[in-house]
């Protein structure tokens, strides 16, 4: 019986085989549209940093050295002078002769205060806002949604109506020049936190909390031991974005906000700008401020950036 046999040319000692241990190398054509999406990227990150850049080369440059080369692209004069002014390092010989003003503001206070406003704010409108999101997504109540829907509308108010009448709240309730009249319109729930939380709450499987309710918890233990704990990923993003909002606002704090012992750190960088000496403005010391005041919600944001962007996604927000 006769057996045929067929070599096929990709088997190993065929002389069309390729070597042993080749892999074929797929090469990617580089397209024009590949080419210009990446400098365009590129112009965008160049175009986001460059601020940031600016900052602190202005921030180790020395006055005298700005105002005689304000265009250099590198720091004129290389000092770090407007650090020491802002964090309370330097004599007023010596804040005098580098151009600053010769008054320091008393940062360690000012982030003290901005510490605390923001903590105390970010702690109360999540706890709050997750009760109510709560309420409004596992909750059978009678006008849940037309409450809801009423409650939603209040992301078509702008801030700005809303300031004369906190104010005149505020003053009313003596609050005026306190860390609390600074904390207290934003410490509540905020329409944009309950929707956030409410989407995360609605995507939970009921039979999770039939099963406790079955086990005999009641509502509030269910809502603090079991669906909380599941909801820390969105809590934690809603915690950083309302961390960051709160440490950047300026407008309210400036308002209510009188004296060293309810001024928060935004309100200390006008305050530092307004102490302009003869020369000019103190421009190396007012960067410096701005960018230490700057740099840990940066930190904060980019250790958090990916999990914010997930959470945003997994809860419907586009």
């Amino acid at each position: 019986m006769a057996v045929t046999v067929t070599a096929r040319a990709d088997a190993p000692g065929h002389p069309g085989a390729p070597a042993s241990g080749a892999s074929p190398v797929r090469r990617r054509r580089i397209s024009p549209g590949r080419v210009f999406a990446w400098v365009v990227m590129a112009a965008i990150i160049a175009i986001t940093l460059l601020p940031f850049y600016w900052i602190l080369r202005t921030a180790l440059s020395a006055n005298p050295a700005l105002t005689a080369n304000p265009s250099s692209p590198l720091p004129v004069g290389l000092t770090g002078g407007g650090f020491a002014r802002v964090l309370g390092l330097q004599s007023t010989e010596e804040a005098l002769a580098q151009g600053g003003a010769g008054g320091s503001i008393d940062f360690w206070r000012y982030l003290a205060n901005s510490t605390i406003v923001a903590t105390a704010v970010t702690v109360c409108q999540v706890l709050f806002s997750a009760m109510a999101a709560y309420a409004f997504a596992r909750l059978r109540w009678r006008g849940r949604d037309r409450v809801f829907a009423l409650f939603l509308a209040g992301l078509m108010v702008p801030t700005i109506f809303t300031l004369l009448p906190n104010f005149v709240l505020i003053k009313e309730l003596g609050l005026v020049d306190t860390l609390l009249g600074v904390a207290l319109p934003s410490l509540f729930m905020t329409p944009f936190a309950v929707f956030f939380l409410r989407q995360f709450f609605m995507n939970l499987p009921r039979e999770v909390e039939e099963a406790a309710l079955l086990d005999g918890a009641g509502k509030i233990r269910i809502f603090f031991r079991l669906l909380l704990p599941m909801a820390s990923t969105p809590v934690v993003t809603l915690c950083v974005l309302t961390y960051i909002t709160a440490w950047n606002d300026y407008f309210w704090p400036l308002m209510v906000s009188y004296s060293d012992s309810s001024r928060v750190l935004t309100v200390a960088l006008s305050i530092f700008r307004a102490q302009t000496p003869q020369t000019g403005t103190d421009w190396s010391g007012l960067m410096a401020a701005t960018l230490i005041a700057a740099l840990p919600m940066l930190v904060l944001f980019a250790c958090c950036a990916r999990r914010i962007v997930n959470s945003i996604g997994f809860s419907g927000i586009k």
